[in-house]
């Protein structure tokens, strides 16, 4: 049995925009995700399929609202809400937000080495 903080979890990805600090528990990623307000994720998802991230996510949003675009439409997801996320999404951020995700580590692996440039 394992617990963990944003504080005690390693940064894998910093910039003005993100800060993604992320941990690999068993089989799934937990990641502890910050974005700034307009931030969008979508342009560093060009060139997976449909431009889209392909692997599914299951979080809680801590701060903010987050909109996530899918080729079914757009769907909001504001602080307080669980949530899952199929494969098939590209986030951006409405204002300045904080969710925690876990993701299977060997789906979420090449969309991270994608965004990376890796």
């Amino acid at each position: 049995m394992q617990s963990m903080t944003v504080n005690n979890v390693p940064v894998a990805i910093k910039d003005d925009n993100v800060e993604v600090r992320m941990t690999e528990v068993a089989e799934m990623t937990v990641s502890f995700i910050r974005l700034a307000a307009g931030a969008d994720l979508g342009p560093a998802l060009v060139g997976l399929d449909n431009d889209l991230c392909p692997c599914p996510h299951w979080g809680y949003m801590l701060e903010g609202r987050l909109r996530m675009r899918t080729a079914d439409g757009d769907r909001t997801y504001n602080a307080g809400e669980a949530f899952y996320w199929a494969p098939g999404h590209a986030p951006s951020a409405d204002t300045e937000c904080a969710y925690v995700d876990f993701s299977p580590t060997e789906q979420y692996q090449p969309v991270l080495r994608h965004i990376q440039g890796v």
